[in-house]
């Protein structure tokens, strides 16, 4: 038996979601979707205004244990701002993608993404000391139960049972 399908409801909840986990990806993992903004515009204004999942891949680089999808939320806001838009699909050229379908984004206001970038310079990396607001947080908050170390269990928030 196939499920039935919800519709707008549906649709709507899904993209709910997403807002909901891309904006957790943005809060913590500033340093590095902010690093995938960037690549994508500059890799826009330097060659044909166009560009994918796999520029930003290619030119954004995360320490090795950083899920890579945290650079899902980096063109959400910038075509919320009206900076870019979607220019179609192109297939994936990244083996680890399997060939798959990605969006592929267009600059919709070149003087925007310009102002943009100056305003939102690179972070310093958050290994880096003295990061001040630039500091990461964890991506999922903790329980301290958790087998994780005294001091991060002691960080943690307190559960009454």
């Amino acid at each position: 038996m196939m499920a039935q399908r919800n519709g707008d409801a549906g649709t709507a909840e899904g993209e709910r979601r997403k807002a909901d986990a891309h904006a957790l990806l943005e809060a913590r993992r500033e340093v590095y979707v902010r690093r995938g903004r960037r690549a994508l515009l500059l890799t826009m204004l330097a060659g044909d205004g166009r560009a994918s999942a796999d520029d930003v891949s290619a030119a954004a680089e995360l320490p090795a244990d950083l899920d890579p999808r945290c650079l899902g939320s980096v063109p959400g806001r910038l075509a919320y701002d009206r900076i870019t838009r979607a220019d179609g699909f192109t297939r994936s050229t990244r083996p680890e993608c399997h060939a798959r379908w990605i969006q592929v984004w267009a600059l919709a206001d070149r003087a925007a993404a310009e102002r943009w970038l100056a305003d939102h310079p690179d972070l310093p990396d958050p290994a880096d000391e003295d990061q001040g607001e630039a500091a990461q947080g964890i991506l999922f908050p903790l329980h301290p139960t958790n087998d994780t170390g005294a001091a991060v269990a002691a960080a943690a928030p307190v559960v009454e049972q």
